[in-house]
């Protein structure tokens, strides 16, 4: 994993120190702070490479839901990336923080394996960097990929799809969190809808315009109920990985439904930046 500078806004003196160690056990140069005031002259003096907000933190360390969400807004204007730390977080302020710009959140207590695989691929969604021209508003692309059922083509498929969103307007590369949502929707089609099968292939189709980015994730597996997914921010479920993905996506894009059978989501990206309409969430269509 790439080694990064991270600073870490948490008003709970035990889990900064927590969060701390672990990053540093993997080499990453930490800088911790209690609240978003230190924060906020922290970033204004050093440069980060990543941001692990705790959502409930206030200006001045208190707990509070709004001062977080002000404060990964903030950061992510200074195009850092933030990483929601969402223990005691209400869905409704988590939805807020991919909003506003959060890329992922971490759940209490810290699972390293866990938060090694959220920090690189966080850092890595950071480091692609396009230049953002714009078409013109006529315009409307569509591409389509037939992909193998095989990680190892992920990366390039989505560096080239956020090359065509960007183009576009719909995302500013280094702090648009859609590429999350696109990679989770594509992992888990190729891993839980294809089972890594090499006979099987996952289609990629994106329809791309100066409105809005439409990309449709369908694989040639059974299908799902997004519907029975366990809920991965209920106290019974902490300590399980499923339903991570699906809860991303939900969050991250403006609309979300999936097909009757449960192998293939449409997820819609309207312009970032702009007022966005209302998500559906696991809704199915036809």
């Amino acid at each position: 994993m790439n080694k990064a500078k991270i600073l870490i806004i948490d008003h709970d003196t035990e889990s900064r120190a927590s969060l701390k160690k672990l990053l540093a056990d993997s080499e990453h140069q930490v800088v911790t702070v209690p609240d978003g005031g230190s924060a906020l002259d922290k970033i204004a003096q050093e440069d980060f490479d990543l941001i692990i907000s705790d959502l409930m933190i206030g200006e001045s360390g208190a707990a509070t839901g709004s001062g977080g969400l002000q404060l990964i807004a903030e950061v992510s204007r200074k195009a850092h990336t933030p990483v929601i730390v969402s223990d005691g977080a209400s869905r409704i302020n988590i939805c807020k923080a991919f909003k506003v710009g959060a890329a992922n959140y971490l759940q209490k207590p810290y699972d390293k394996a866990d938060l090694e695989k959220i920090i690189e691929k966080t850092l890595a969604y950071k480091s692609r960097r396009t230049a953002n021209l714009l078409p013109a508003s006529g315009l409307r692309e569509i591409i389509e990929i037939e992909l193998p059922s095989d990680v190892k083509y992920l990366d390039g498929v989505l560096t080239y799809l956020e090359e065509r969103a960007a183009r576009f307007g719909i995302i500013h590369t280094g702090n648009s969190n859609v590429f999350v949502a696109l990679d989770e929707a594509i992992c888990n089609a190729i891993k839980h809808g294809n089972k890594n099968d090499p006979s099987k292939a996952v289609h990629v189709r994106a329809e791309i315009s100066a409105q809005e980015a439409r990309f449709t994730i369908r694989d040639e597996g059974p299908g799902f109920n997004p519907a029975a997914v366990p809920d991965p921010l209920h106290p019974a479920n902490l300590y399980k990985n499923s339903g991570r993905g699906v809860l991303l996506i939900q969050h991250i894009m403006d609309e979300v439904k999936y097909n009757e059978r449960g192998n293939e989501v449409i997820m819609v990206k309207k312009p970032e930046g702009k007022e966005e309409g209302k998500r559906g969430k696991g809704e199915k269509g036809a």
